[in-house]
Order: structure tokens, then sequence, then C-alpha cells
């Protein structure tokens, strides 16, 4: 397995974590979970947004779940937040949609990880390219990247 960014970074910084390659063809979040074999709730994907001054932030959500963009905007102090367009991604993070990191970012930004993450021991994030997830304890995610944990998942009633 070649080494990307996020896996190098996570190397340097003596984090543990344990790579796990899949079917790159696979590219909706519940089906990366099911090819994993593990509860969606545990695999979190990467939603990278602006907000109206131009600044970039990246959220951390289970896949089976969609961002809460009113509740982006308030944690972030900003009047809204879009996602930003796919065709900004790369020159921005480094990464291609279905293998964006939040670890190893070409340009850092603020990263809001959804409460629900420290409901398990071990979570999958997206391990810097489409078929790899890397498998790791959230708290160290946390501290690592200096993320801010909250309730930014969109519930449907």
């Amino acid at each position: 397995m070649n080494k990307t960014n996020a896996l190098r970074e996570l190397d340097f910084n003596h984090i543990v974590y344990t790579p796990y390659e899949y079917d790159e063809s696979i590219v909706d979040g519940v089906g990366v979970a099911k090819a994993l074999g593990e509860d969606p709730d545990s695999v979190f994907k990467s939603i990278v947004c602006v907000n109206e001054k131009k600044e970039h932030f990246i959220f951390e959500v289970p896949v089976a779940h969609s961002i809460d963009l009113k509740k982006a905007a308030h944690y972030t102090n900003s009047k809204w937040v879009e996602l930003i367009p796919y065709k900004e991604l790369l020159p921005l993070t480094g990464y291609i949609h279905g293998g964006c990191s939040p670890i190893g970012l070409k340009k850092a930004m603020p990263v809001y990880i959804d409460e629900t993450a420290l409901l398990f021991d071990k979570i999958y994030i997206s391990g810097g390219k489409r078929g790899l997830q890397v498998c790791l304890s959230p708290k160290d995610l946390v501290a690592f990247l200096k993320a801010q944990v909250k309730d930014i998942v969109l519930w449907k009633n």
C-alpha cells in the first residue's frame, strides 16, 4: 500500500491507526461501511465548507447522515456555510472527492467532528484516497487535529 499524506502524518506523529483497503469503486459512505463490515455510525465522511468570509472548514459526520449547515454556521461564527464545489476540493485539500481526509490537508483549516464519534472506541475516516480508510481512536483524532467536537448532524424526525 502506498502511503498517503494522511498516513505519513499519522506515522510522523506516532498516532496509532489501522489502515483498511476496500474496492475503490464503492463511492457511497454506507457502502464503504458495509464493505468494512462496520456500523455506518462509526464511519465518518469529510465535508469541506466555506463561509461568507471565504474561510474554509472541514466537518466529520457519520456516513449515513448529513451535515446541518445551520449548526455548522453557528459553531464557526458564520452567517452561513456551504459545501465547496467539487472542482475546488483537490486544489484546496490535496484530496479528491471520495478520498478527502481531515489529516494531511494541503491548506490547514479548522476541523469539527460530530459528537457521536465519542460513542465509539474506534472510528473510521478516509485515509486520503478512494479505497482506503483508517481506524483510530476518536479521542486521539480530536487531540491530534485540535478538533472541536460538536453536534453537527442534521437529525431527521
